[in-house]
């Protein structure tokens, strides 16, 4: 009897099972591995200069462009975010996949893996290197070296 855990969804129950290939599995697991850290990575130094570039400190008087520019670095500090989460993210999935094709690969043709050894593969937190993303100055801010722009 399988445990209710590994069964498909009440609505999905009468479309049979997805079957994966473990070769391909790990093939997949380390190519995208593969991917992260020889195609992305080794370019988050440049991204990282170039989002560093400095800007002037605004005018105090210029509400307009005050305003501009702290949404500006508010955004800018958004995607700085979210590029380096790709690369934690991406290692991530490529681990999980990679865990479980290496607990699956000699079982025979009739084997399923479990939702449950996939959901902890998933959780699994500590399984990808995450470097720390880029904290930017804010042009509006004290730390900008200027000191911080004073709204009137």
């Amino acid at each position: 009897m399988i445990p209710e855990e590994d069964r498909p969804a009440s609505w999905l129950r009468g479309y049979g099972g997805i079957e994966a290939d473990i070769r391909q599995l790990r093939e997949f697991a380390d190519k995208l591995q593969a991917e992260v850290e020889r195609n992305y990575a080794p370019h988050l130094s440049y991204i990282a200069e170039d989002m560093k570039a400095p800007l002037p400190n605004p005018a105090d008087a210029f509400v307009e462009l005050v305003h501009f520019l702290h949404a500006h670095w508010e955004t800018q500090q958004a995607t700085v975010d979210m590029v380096w989460g790709v690369r934690g993210a991406t290692g991530h999935l490529a681990t999980a996949a990679g865990t479980v094709a290496d607990r699956y690969q000699d079982s025979d043709a009739f084997s399923s893996a479990r939702v449950v050894d996939v959901e902890r593969a998933l959780a699994n937190p500590g399984v990808a290197p995450t470097g720390p993303s880029v904290v930017l100055p804010d042009p509006t801010g004290p730390q900008s070296g200027q000191g911080p722009v004073v709204l009137p």
